[in-house]
């Protein structure tokens, strides 16, 4: 198979949560454990940092990667999911993993990966940390898939836990209740591993000390602990209580020589060093465009404050979903003052446009209806003049059509 065909079987053979929802989604990490032991252990080979969370779990783990690299360490980072290119989720220092890597994984391990079943993200988690062994990467950022406790990342002994945050997403798998999310969450804690919690709220908490002093860790609680102002690269306001987090982990990790340079060196460069997309992502400046990835309540409420910050005579929002989205919760954060540009991302579980329309305007949120992401993008940027603002955003998805 050469590349194209092997990411085709990849995507196709068996179920893709990030395409196909629920159905991809495995209550246990027995597949993870049987592929870690046919691939000889490779998560053992390389030292971690593990990094769950509702929000910020992303860009987090960049910031972490940034600021290794800029120590002089040779930094693997696993994200997901990817916008413009598989490869994205498997990094070293903010290079991707080359194709010929991929297509031979594949193609070495076809029978077994077919045999035991296992999923696209299974496969992918597994392709990673033999990525990381075979490159003898000092140390690999790990950011959790969904959830935590049951997230096939979740077969690693990190140096290192982070939580960043938790809200509502994803509970028809996590729970419906901030404390059962925050369960799920706590389960990548590990027993004498410290625990960085990036934010503090009152029903979560508790969870978080009672998991850490059941497995006798040492947790730190970044917005406190963390006081230091810092430049960062990427724009969103919400990436001042993301860093918090990075600063509080790389601070605490053993063996690893870091100092307040390289943290500084770092949070200016995440973008440089590790290669970030879609985060406030100014694509054009006249008219200004901004794109970020922001798709639950927690996340959408954010940048939608930042953005009516920005000075414009009228505001375009290219707004899509997918199907599973907490409309409810999610559509009265949307400004009323903005035409509207529907659009379904390109994926089995997006949200067809024009009931997104009907939904929307239950909100008192206007605007028409378009074929792609594209076309509602191009005719936003046709109907705006340069002293207007364009938002693109809603999923994932649709950024990753347009970066």
């Amino acid at each position: 198979m050469n590349y194209e065909e092997t990411l085709d079987w990849l995507y196709h053979q068996l179920p893709f949560f990030q395409r196909q929802g629920a159905k991809a989604f495995k209550k246990d990490i027995d597949n993870s454990v049987k592929l870690a032991q046919h691939l000889q252990s490779p998560e053992k080979k390389f030292k971690s940092i593990h990094v769950a969370g509702t929000n910020g779990k992303g860009s987090t783990s960049h910031m972490l990667a940034s600021i290794l690299q800029e120590a002089g360490y040779a930094v693997g980072l696993y994200t997901s999911p990817h916008l413009k290119d598989f490869r994205e989720r498997i990094r070293v220092n903010g290079k991707m993993a080359s194709k010929q890597f991929v297509i031979q994984f594949v193609k070495k391990n076809k029978s077994f990966l077919e045999t035991e079943k296992l999923s696209f993200f299974e496969m992918t988690v597994g392709m990673a940390f033999d990525y990381f062994a075979k490159k003898k990467v000092d140390i690999a950022v790990i950011e959790v898939g969904l959830g935590g406790r049951l997230d096939s990342t979740n077969i690693i002994t990190p140096e290192v836990s982070v939580i960043t945050n938790i809200g509502f997403d994803h509970v028809g798998f996590l729970g419906d209740t901030l404390p059962k999310i925050a369960f799920e969450k706590a389960g990548i804690i590990k027993k004498n591993i410290p625990v960085v919690i990036g934010e503090y709220h009152e029903e979560t908490f508790p969870v978080f000390t009672e998991r850490a002093n059941e497995e006798q860790s040492e947790l730190y609680l970044a917005e406190k602990t963390i006081t230091e102002k810092y430049q960062i690269d990427l724009l969103g306001d919400y990436q001042q209580k993301n860093y918090k987090s990075a600063v509080q982990a790389v601070r605490l990790l053993k063996g690893f020589h870091i100092e307040e340079k390289h943290i500084k060196n770092g949070l200016r460069n995440v973008v440089a060093n590790t290669n970030l997309q879609g985060r406030w992502q100014i694509l054009s400046k006249s008219p200004k465009a901004i794109c970020d990835t922001a798709h639950n309540k927690e996340g959408l409420e954010l940048t939608m404050q930042q953005l009516q910050k920005e000075n414009f005579e009228q505001l375009h929002i290219v707004f899509g979903v997918v199907k599973d989205k907490d409309l409810v919760n999610v559509l009265p954060l949307m400004p009323k003052n903005a035409i509207y540009y529907f659009c379904c991302p390109k994926i089995i579980r997006g949200l067809v446009a024009s009931e997104l329309q009907e939904k929307a305007a239950q909100h008192n949120l206007k605007g028409n209806v378009y074929d792609s992401v594209s076309e509602a993008y191009h005719t936003a940027k046709t109907n705006a003049t340069n002293k207007d603002v364009i938002y693109i955003g809603g999923s994932t998805f649709v950024v990753a059509e347009i970066v």
